[in-house]
């Protein structure tokens, strides 16, 4: 059996590796090939080309790398054509994969879509896309699946796979050792996994942390960077300031724990502070332009994973951005800002708040283990591997995964938490 994966952010490298592992475990003869990133290929995975290196976003830097998406693309087609793999499996990544998906659909190879992309809040309209070219819909969250289904999409939930990553990660004992033994709480900043999002955020949680070093001079700061050049970026930025603030890469597990609070970039990073029950203040900073066209595009109230899965509407009618003075705001994990501005005098404030005061620092670790009880359970990349294997052996997939009635159930308003 043959599966052509097609994977191009850090995030989905990582999921991805733990699926071809699952499948590969099932069965030694399973041969997997195809576009991801360096943890697929230490699992097994037979790489075409490494395609986390091309994780970009917006409509310009897409447009600016167009000429290597439509060679990959090419080199994709005339693979199915060849080879015709027994399955195409899709992993975050949108854009580029509907062309995989297109190419797929025109050889006739069935296609699981793992991680889907979370049209449900920026891009409804795409659901008939997702209805023609995807065969099997795989979801991450518990209220993806019934809001797929009720659109005609064969969706089954299988989890969250960021958490069989996060249980099964061997913190370093020796850098946790030594970062203890450090006098005052611990500050991490989590600027992103992509250039592009630190080139970003990082310089408003900077500023935010000379707010906090200056109202808690005890306090110390890490940066977590994802790669040398990411970390090279940082350097530069906290060059000209005095904060004690340290730059490590590869160390952001051991960062989380050790944190007393976090400042983070809203991504599925939100999911392992969840996991590590770390109070924690997301900020996503976008240009001018990006803001307004997000304003009018999104139909979720928050971006944060983890703030949806405590959320009583989902969809509400009017969405306005996050304010911690506004009713209910108290209930929301993560204090969120989605800005153009500067809101680095609101990120420092919350984290003032729990810093100074136990009590609140206390009550928000509860709300975050309430939440993590519920929805921070690994055995996604079980699942779905099990349900890809099910399905092409012709087999009842043991996961339920009932297609849309016949008769059209009634319009989603409001989704159970």
């Amino acid at each position: 059996m043959r599966i052509f994966f097609s994977v191009g952010e850090p995030s989905g490298d990582i999921h991805g590796a733990n699926l071809v592992r699952e499948l590969r475990q099932s069965d030694r003869n399973i041969e997997c090939v195809g576009y991801g990133g360096p943890r697929m290929q230490a699992a097994g995975c037979e790489l075409h080309e490494d395609l986390t290196k091309y994780a970009v976003m917006w409509f310009l830097r897409v447009l600016l790398n167009i000429h290597h998406f439509w060679r990959l693309y090419r080199r994709a087609e005339a693979y199915f054509r060849a080879h015709q793999p027994d399955a195409v499996v899709l992993i975050d990544y949108p854009g580029f994969n509907w062309w995989i998906a297109r190419a797929a659909k025109r050889h006739d190879i069935p296609v699981f879509y793992y991680g889907v992309p979370q049209i449900w809040a920026w891009a409804g309209w795409r659901i008939k896309k997702m209805r023609r070219l995807i065969d099997h819909t795989l979801c991450k969250l518990p209220f993806e699946a019934p809001w797929y289904r009720e659109r005609g999409c064969h969706a089954t939930y299988v989890g969250h796979p960021f958490f069989d990553e996060t249980s099964s990660h061997q913190l370093d004992r020796g850098f946790v050792a030594q970062q203890r033994a450090l006098d005052g709480r611990l500050v991490t900043i989590l600027p992103g996994s992509r250039t592009q999002e630190v080139t970003s955020n990082l310089k408003w949680f900077v500023k935010a942390a000379e707010i906090i070093h200056e109202a808690r001079p005890e306090t110390r700061f890490s940066i977590a960077s994802f790669n040398e050049k990411q970390a090279q970026l940082a350097r530069q930025l906290i060059a000209s300031t005095s904060l004690p603030i340290e730059v490590h890469i590869g160390k952001t597990p051991e960062l989380i724990h050790l944190a007393t609070c976090c400042m983070a970039c809203s991504g599925s990073v939100s999911l392992e502070l969840l996991y590590h029950e770390k109070p924690t203040v997301v900020l996503y900073w976008v240009s001018r332009l990006g803001y307004f066209v997000q304003k009018h595009f999104r139909t979720v109230k928050y971006i944060t994973l983890v703030n949806l899965f405590a959320a009583d509407d989902l969809f509400p009618k009017h969405i306005t951005p996050f304010d911690p003075n506004e009713p209910g705001a108290e209930k929301i994990p993560f204090p969120e800002y989605v800005t153009c501005g500067d809101k680095s005098g609101q990120i420092a404030e919350h984290i003032i708040e729990w810093l100074a005061d136990d009590n609140k620092l206390v009550s928000r670790i509860a709300m975050l283990k309430d939440l993590g009880e519920q929805h921070a359970r690994p055995g996604a990349s079980t699942r779905a591997a099990e349900y890809i294997l099910n399905t092409l052996g012709g087999h009842q997939p043991s996961v339920a995964a009932p297609h849309f009635a016949a008769k059209a159930p009634a319009p989603l308003k409001r989704l159970p938490r």
